[in-house]
Parts: C-alpha cells; sequence; structure tokens
C-alpha cells in the first residue's frame, strides 16, 4: 500500500478527497469527525474497510496512529489549529480552503511546518483542472505579451438550507462569508495567473440577501498588480435561482483567454496573435462541466502532494500560495470596513477582525 493516510473532517467536500486517496494508492488507515455518522457514512459510500479506525478527536488520532499524510476539511476556523497540531507530531498535510482565516496562523503554518521539515499544502486543486493547466502553459510561454488585467467572476446561490445546514457558515470565527467560503479558489487563480505580487486592494462588501449569516453575500474589488497589471473580483452567493457560472478573464497586448463553467473548465474563448493553435479545437477539447463545482482537480492534486514528499519537494501549491490567497481576501474586506485602499502585503488581519460589519 501506499503512504498511511487520514481525513479529517466527513463533510461535503470529503468524498473527493476520500475518491482521490483511493485513486492515488494512498492506505486510508483512519477517519475523524466530530458525529460518527458522518464517518459512518463516509464508509458506506466507498465501501471502505471494517477495519478503518475512527476518531472522534484529533488529538487521539495523533496519539495513536503514525501517518504520513493528513487532510484537514473541518469547517474552515479550526484548519489552522489542528494543523499546527499535526505539524508538531511530524505529519506532511492537506489543508482545505482556506488554509487558515488569519495571516497570524497562516504564518505560523508556514513557520512551524519549515522548522519541522513536513510538507503542507492548501488545497487549491482547481489549479490543477486541464482548461487551467492550458491557461498557464500559455502564459508561461508568455504568449500573452504584457498583461493588462484579469478578472474573476463567481456567480452562485446559497439559501438558507446551506447555512441552516451547518452552523459555523457565514460566520467570522469559523467561516468568513462569500469571498472567503465560494469565491477563494477562483481568486487564488486570478492572483496565481496575474503575478502574485499585489501593491493594493480597494474592496466593498455588503449582505445583500442573507440577514441570517453575519458574513458577507457580495464582495467587489479591483486590484493592482505589482507588475503594472490589474484585477477585478466579483463574488456573491446572491443569484437567483441557482448558481450560474464561474468564469476567469486574462486580457494581454497579444492574448484574450476565458475559462467559465461550473468550475473553470471550460474555456469559451482562445484567442493570441502567434495563432500557434487552432481556437476552435481548443474550445472544444475543453467544453465540457464536470459533475459539479469542485471539478476533477483533486486527483492530480493529491498525485503532485504523494509525489513531493516521496521526493522531498516542495508541492506545487504550497501553504505561501495559501496564504496569498487569504491575504487577498482579508485585504478586500479590510478596505470595504474601513473604507479605503489597502496597501500589501498585510502582516496582520483575521476574519474575526470584521465581527458585526453588518449588524443592523
Amino acid at each position: 500500500m501506499g503512504l498511511k493516510y487520514a481525513l479529517i473532517g466527513c463533510g461535503k467536500i470529503s468524498a473527493n478527497h476520500i475518491a482521490a486517496a483511493r485513486a492515488n494508492d494512498l492506505d486510508i488507515v483512519a477517519l475523524c469527525d466530530v458525529y460518527p455518522d458522518s464517518m459512518n457514512t463516509l464508509i458506506s459510500k466507498f465501501e471502505l474497510p471494517e477495519t478503518i479506525h475512527q476518531y472522534t478527536d484529533h488529538q487521539a488520532l495523533i496519539q495513536n496512529e503514525k501517518l504520513d499524510l493528513v487532510a484537514i476539511c473541518t469547517e474552515n476556523g479550526k484548519h489552522g489549529s489542528i494543523a499546527l497540531d499535526f505539524i508538531e507530531s511530524g505529519c506532511n498535510l492537506i489543508i482545505e480552503k482556506p488554509i487558515a482565516l488569519s495571516l497570524e496562523e497562516a504564518d505560523e503554518i508556514i513557520k512551524r511546518s519549515k522548522e519541522k521539515n513536513v510538507k503542507v499544502s492548501a488545497c487549491h486543486q482547481n489549479r490543477f483542472n486541464q482548461s487551467v493547466i492550458e491557461i498557464r502553459k500559455a502564459l508561461d510561454q508568455k504568449r500573452f505579451g504584457k498583461l493588462f488585467y484579469g478578472t474573476a467572476h463567481i456567480r452562485w446561490n446559497r439559501g438558507r438550507e446551506y447555512y441552516a445546514g451547518s452552523k459555523w457558515r457565514g460566520t467570522w470565527e469559523h467561516d468568513g462569508g462569500a469571498l472567503m467560503n465560494q469565491c477563494i479558489h477562483n481568486i487564488d487563480l486570478l492572483r496565481w495567473m496575474m503575478g502574485d505580487d499585489i501593491i493594493e486592494v480597494v474592496g466593498m462588501t455588503d449582505n445583500l440577501n442573507h440577514p441570517y449569516i453575519e458574513a458577507e453575500d457580495f464582495g467587489i474589488a479591483l486590484i493592482r498588480f505589482a507588475n503594472g497589471s490589474y484585477g477585478i473580483v466579483e463574488g456573491t452567493t446572491t443569484i437567483y435561482p441557482k448558481n450560474l457560472e464561474e468564469t476567469l478573464y486574462l486580457f494581454g497586448e497579444k492574448g484574450t483567454v476565458k475559462a467559465a463553467g461550473q468550475s473553470v473548465n471550460i474555456i469559451e474563448e482562445w484567442q493570441f496573435s502567434d495563432a500557434r493553435d487552432d481556437s476552435e479545437e481548443i474550445k472544444e477539447r475543453f467544453s465540457k462541466n464536470p459533475p459539479n463545482v469542485y471539478g476533477h482537480g483533486h486527483t492530480p492534486y493529491y498525485a503532485d502532494v504523494i509525489d513531493a514528499i516521496k521526493n522531498d519537494r516542495e508541492p506545487s501549491i504550497t501553504a505561501e500560495d495559501g496564504r496569498r490567497a487569504v491575504e487577498l481576501i482579508l485585504a478586500i474586506y479590510k478596505s470595504a470596513a474601513e473604507g479605503q485602499r489597502i496597501r500589501l502585503p498585510l502582516e496582520k488581519c483575521s476574519t474575526t477582525d470584521f465581527k458585526g460589519r453588518f449588524e443592523k
């Protein structure tokens, strides 16, 4: 069997992690969740062996199992503290997005993982979408020429039933709002594609139609990158009556690309001045949606993390990458709350800094 693996948090996203772990021949030895029924449901769904160990406390998991890789898929507010406990035990980690809800905790994860020489990867699996790989390849080959600007649009729907199903959702302490939860993957792609280094951010956020949650259901932002390009973010969970789209545009002096669909898997525009490929063929090749918004990226993402562990290299998506996505969202929150431009880098900021932001 492969590396010894455990999953913490057996909620909605956990099935994608177990499927990816199995596809990569990991030895799934344990599950952990505060609700035993959630573990049993996952065991039944994937017909996992009866010998798999079940824990309701991650500390007991640390004490009783010798693990090579753990995936943390709990509520967002617990990602950081659980990660630090496992890093201390010398275990490699996959941390679901966001890697933490404060920059201080993200920085501690990065610092301690380096001291302990363990691999920590933020789960931004959409970077492994075939469409995204194709776009990134064109970018690395300088086919866009000078980048002008890029945009990320996340036009989704979440209703009362979604938030009622998990009381932590939409809270500042354990989640954040639409930008931090639903939009973070596309925000990560935008920052990664446009050059990572940001000079300043201007943001506006609001709670337009979800009075029963603490955080925002709508956010927009303008971003000025250090390389002279710009970014635009529009994210919301207010779209009637269901998810509409998730799109990523890149505009340069010699190229225009649009990726769309449920999780930016579909390429709808592909125009380059070098004409080295057939744009219609590219669009036909990347024309199908995945079965859900999670896409097909988890399996190749897991393969990369496993290879990083075995070959003692950094994973393609690092803890620092996870911090960058969180930093940008917190900068949008901070700009919106203070009504001013925010310069990056940020050293300290947390979702809890914005408690009471939308109280009437």
